[in-house]
């Protein structure tokens, strides 16, 4: 059972102390902490004479110069520190609670230049905690373990890493005197007392964030290559955020890092890669295959101490592989769009001329009207994600602090892919989303009853849908439907321009596209379009993605009726 111990945070008076019985049950109690100025008083060296005289020798770290990674020097591979994860606990294995922190922490360590050799999932058992422990430190640089340092039965870590170096728990004048403060109990037997108790030979280490003004009050407890973590995430990846950088990262040291994204499958490629490998000894490679990714089939990574040979490898596979093979894809071309956008305009003619018409119709309206009266009406359909990128765009250069307000208008039988894919749209642009059942009249005038601010709606219509092509840029409602201003910011485009915009910035789309659907309806209403029917390997019926379409007339030809 372990209690939760949130690192406070500066200021005195009142402050929050997070509790737990277990990991996954959190507490929140707002406590008065007197002992919190006495207590950094004594960290500094003040108070009275008997308190000053109590907390002579105390080993105590408050992240100096000379940090854990600087003075732990053995245990490296091929010259770059390891590290070794222990994760704690009889409710990772059964299954109870999902372990997070392996990931966080393998993540954060690689980032530091730590190369992440095992990690181990262990029950509440001291005999085996004491033995990962001692074989972790004998085989790593660095062991990080998580969980099992609160104050019941169960929260065995101290007494363990203990163990692991013939030593002995003892309590700790420090922690003793924080555990008095908020608990307001001096008995050393008292389960509270419990997490006072640390290993004979423990130090004690104070993270700061100077940028942020952020101090730690409650210590992360290390002995030798060990560091004793919280097993909460947001405690563990709090502590690690003040500390992580000073105990694990080397001046000097790090990772470089390429990567090759390819159309081919990783069959189609594995000799030449092969050969790649073989040629670079020094970089480690990693081969990663997408089954049902719109973009490429396998994605190649590189990793070595030595950019230069990183820069070697990649040019080399990259000459190797056929014309064709190896895409410029990015992975994210949302969270700057003008930078993407700006690069497409740039390289592809046939686009600078509908891109420009789109962005001076979506600057117009977000000048005409103000934020919280615009809303995109967006389906998770080609159309609509064109113009909701462009819309986010102008909005993030012009009202950068504002969310996009969106609404998704819902109609029996949808696609599941659909709605899955409108969540994660809402998701990576932050939308401010509104999902309404069909039709699309009334679902109007219950969103103008909940949020009556809204003036303009963008849409994705384009002059080539049915009964849109007397529409313009900016065109008001019919005098029998929800009053508002409908702007149609891509109208001119056509069936390549949507495709091309979205392959360009290699924007996440539908997967209904890749399976044939060139527009999308419902279950009832929609098919793969026929004419990108065809054959794969061995013979069977399959159809090409939507983007292979080249009779632009037929877009709706997978549709049952015309009129959906």
């Amino acid at each position: 059972m372990e209690l939760l111990r949130q690192v406070l945070t500066r200021g005195g008076g009142r402050c929050p102390l997070v509790f737990s019985c277990r990991k996954s049950k959190v507490y929140s109690n707002d406590i008065s902490f007197k002992g919190v100025r006495s207590l950094h008083n004594l960290q500094q060296g003040q108070g009275t004479k008997g308190r000053r005289k109590a907390y002579q020798g105390i080993r105590i770290s408050a992240l100096r110069s000379s940090s854990m990674a600087a003075e732990n020097s053995v245990n490296t591979s091929g010259g770059v520190p390891t590290a070794g994860i222990i994760i704690i606990g009889d409710e990772i294995l059964k299954g109870q609670t999902q372990d997070t922190n392996s990931h966080y922490l393998t993540k954060q360590l690689h980032s530091l230049g730590v190369r992440v050799k095992r990690i181990s999932v262990i029950p509440d058992d001291l005999e085996t905690i004491a033995n990962e422990v001692k074989q972790f430190s004998g085989e790593y640089s660095f062991v990080l373990t998580s969980g099992g340092i609160g104050p019941t039965h169960d929260d065995i870590t101290f007494e363990a890493v203990a163990a692991a170096f013939g030593e002995k728990v003892h309590p700790h004048p420090l922690l003793v005197g924080f555990i008095k403060a908020y608990f307001k109990t001096d008995d050393l037997t008292s389960p509270a007392m419990k997490m006072a108790h640390i290993p004979e030979s423990a130090e004690l280490h104070f993270g700061e964030d100077k940028e942020r003004g952020i101090k730690s009050r409650y210590p992360i407890i290390s002995v030798q290559n060990v560091t004793i973590f919280p097993g909460v995430p947001h405690l563990l990846e709090r502590a690690f955020s003040l500390l992580g950088k000073k105990l694990y990262h080397r001046p000097g040291t790090g990772f470089s890092n390429g990567v090759v994204y390819i159309t081919a499958d990783e069959v189609s490629i594995a000799s030449t890669l092969n050969v790649t490998v073989s040629k670079f000894p020094s970089v480690a490679f990693g081969s990663y295959p997408k089954l049902f990714h719109s973009y490429y089939k396998t994605k190649i990574t590189m990793e070595s101490l030595s950019a230069d040979d990183v820069k070697a490898a990649e040019h080399h596979l990259r000459s190797s592989l056929e014309n064709g093979l190896v895409i410029d894809y990015v992975e994210d071309t949302i969270s700057s769009p003008w930078d993407h956008i700006n690069k497409l305009i740039a390289t592809s003619t046939s686009l600078e001329k509908p891109i420009q018409e789109a962005l001076g119709v979506l600057s117009q309206c977000f000048e005409k009207y103000r934020p919280e009266e615009v809303c995109v009406c967006y389906n998770g359909g080609k159309d609509c994600l064109a113009v909701l990128h462009l819309a986010y765009a102008v909005l993030h250069m012009q009202h950068p602090e504002s969310k996009l307000q969106a609404v998704y208008i819902t109609e029996d039988r949808s696609f599941p892919q659909v709605t899955e894919f409108v969540q994660q749209s809402a998701n990576r642009y932050n939308l401010d989303c509104e999902i309404l059942p069909g039709p699309m009249k009334a679902a109007l005038a219950t969103l103008l009853e909940k949020r009556p601010s809204i003036k303009a709606m963008v849409m994705g219509t384009r002059n080539t849908d049915p009964y849109s092509a007397t529409l313009e840029f900016f065109s008001p409602t019919d005098d029998d439907w929800p009053s508002m201003m409908r702007v149609n910011a891509i109208l001119n485009w056509d069936y390549d321009h949507v495709w091309d915009f979205i392959r360009g910035l290699y924007l996440p789309y539908c997967s209904l596209y890749d399976r044939g659907y060139t527009s999308l309806g419902n279950q009832d209403n929609t098919l793969p379009n026929p004419l990108l029917e065809s054959k794969d390997r061995i013979g069977q019926v399959m159809y090409l993605p939507a983007y292979k379409l080249t009779q632009h007339d037929q877009e709706r030809k997978g549709r049952i009726s015309s009129k959906h």
